[in-house]
């Protein structure tokens, strides 16, 4: 019997009961012959007939099936990206918030530098001022004694003319998230703002003098100590503050390490000075900038993974 025939269709005469002609008739196979198709109907027709009813249901059948797919794929694709952007801007609020501390301790790190400096500068100034002054102990400073404040501490600022502190704040949290996709939280103009703090001119030009340029003069005095005062000297001992008195006149005489004093002290006045003070601003700049990022993401609700009233 025709699947697509009911038994009241193939109940002709409505008695309740099929007749032998009516069931052979309901019997008969539906559809046309495959061989009568043209190809594209032959193409598309599974078994010996092509039954336009039956191709039908089955095609909205297998709509129905590849619209669940397709859906159930989509969504479930959905959630699990939006649940991996949701860890992602948690971590990167968090990376956020890290930077922003590391850049308070490079504005601590500055400042405690530039104390440095200046203290350095105004000891090695009147060194070069008294330069010439007829006196054995012009190479000699003198400073209270922290552990008796009734002695003074003497030491020569010359013999301590080798030592150098090159400028190198932190940047462990920056190195460590500048590839990971937080720079996506914040704004452009902020974005270049720490990058430049990290890795703009102002920093490279405070490495440089720091380090380089005043590698340099320190060089010089020590090749030139190493290659005249050990020819010249009795002995020498730039530690010993007796060596500096004992041999004042002769080192007075060397204009060659009177210049590079008078050289390092003008990098350090008219260069390293002026640059310190604009990486700080710049730093001082960047927390601020940070802070107003960081309120807002804080501002910002959640909703399983989607965020409601971004500003």
């Amino acid at each position: 019997m025709s699947k697509d025939k009911d038994f009241d269709e193939l109940d002709s005469n409505n008695d309740g009961y099929l007749t032998k002609e009516e069931f052979k008739k309901g019997n008969k196979p539906s559809g046309i012959e495959k061989e009568k198709l043209n190809w594209f109907l032959r193409l598309i027709t599974l078994g010996d007939r092509f039954d336009i009813r039956d191709f039908w249901d089955r095609l909205k059948k297998s709509i129905v099936e590849f619209i669940i797919l397709v859906f159930g794929v989509t969504v479930s694709f959905g959630i699990e990206q939006q649940g991996g952007e949701s860890d992602n801007r948690a971590d990167g609020i968090e990376n956020l918030v890290n930077l922003r501390e590391e850049i308070d301790k490079m504005i601590t790190y500055t400042d405690a530098y530039i104390e440095q400096i200046d203290w350095v500068t105004e000891m090695y100034k009147k060194q070069y001022q008294k330069w010439d002054i007829d006196n054995d102990s012009i190479f000699i400073e003198f400073m209270e004694d922290e552990n008796d404040p009734d002695e003074n501490y003497f030491f020569s600022p010359m013999g301590m003319y080798p030592n150098r502190d090159p400028f190198d704040p932190t940047r462990v949290s920056f190195d460590a998230i500048k590839l990971d996709g937080t720079f996506r939280l914040l704004p452009k103009e902020v974005g270049l703002k720490i990058t430049n703090i990290y890795d703009g001119t102002e920093l490279k030009y405070l490495i440089e003098n720091t380090g380089e340029k005043e590698e340099r003069y320190v060089n010089q005095f020590k090749d030139r100590v190493a290659n005249k005062w050990v020819s010249d000297l009795r002995w020498v001992d730039l530690d010993y503050n007796e060596f500096w008195i004992e041999n004042r006149k002769y080192i007075q005489q060397d204009k060659f390490i009177k210049y590079n004093l008078y050289k390092r002290i003008d990098l350090w006045e008219w260069s390293i000075k002026e640059q310190l003070q604009l990486y700080r601003a710049s730093l001082i700049e960047g927390t601020e900038m940070l802070d107003s990022v960081v309120a807002v993401r804080d501002s910002e609700i959640e909703f399983i993974w989607w965020v409601l009233n971004p500003k």
